[in-house]
């Protein structure tokens, strides 16, 4: 029989796309007040123009950044963490269209995880709607792409940030 080991706390973070009304200091304050957590890290804000899929509600020159926290949390509550971000995304909805998506997930050493409403063959359900995917996986020096991959996590914003919370996350 398996020994049930006590499992290794993540640095989580928020992936954020948002259209040009939003103020992302309020966005920061808010998921900080909800979470009771600091946000320790943010990446520049880069263009989104990876996909056009949040177009239709979201509208055009859509931004996109990262940001990860300074608590250790522990990998069993992405779930709970996914769906308060849902709740805050229609908070902050206007004429009950989303103006920004907030993402959650977190790094270990070894990988990202990405949270997800949606069921797809390499994803895993966790609880309350939320289903779980590696997205990249840690491997010589770098994180490298999977077949499901977004296209903006291995851009080079999202490696450097990646990897610093990585670093972080080491230290700690």
């Amino acid at each position: 029989m398996g020994q049930i080991n006590q499992v290794h706390l993540a640095k989580f973070f928020c992936g954020l796309i948002f259209n040009s009304s939003v103020n992302t200091e309020e966005v920061y304050k808010l998921i900080e007040d909800k979470f009771n957590i600091k946000i320790d890290i943010k990446s520049e804000i880069i263009d989104f123009s990876f996909t056009q899929y949040y177009n239709p509600e979201m509208g055009e020159n859509l931004k996109r950044q990262w940001i990860s926290f300074e608590t250790l949390l522990s990998p069993g509550r992405l779930a709970g963490i996914k769906v308060a971000t849902n709740d805050l995304e229609a908070y902050i909805s206007k004429n009950k269209n989303r103006i920004i998506n907030i993402d959650p997930g977190y790094i270990t050493p070894a990988n990202v995880i990405l949270a997800s409403t949606k069921d797809f063959s390499h994803r895993i359900y966790l609880s309350e709607g939320i289903y779980a995917e590696v997205t990249t996986i840690y491997k010589k020096g770098g994180f490298i792409k999977l077949p499901w991959t977004y296209p903006d996590y291995i851009c080079s914003t999202a490696a450097e940030f990646i990897l610093k919370a990585r670093q972080c996350l080491l230290k700690k």
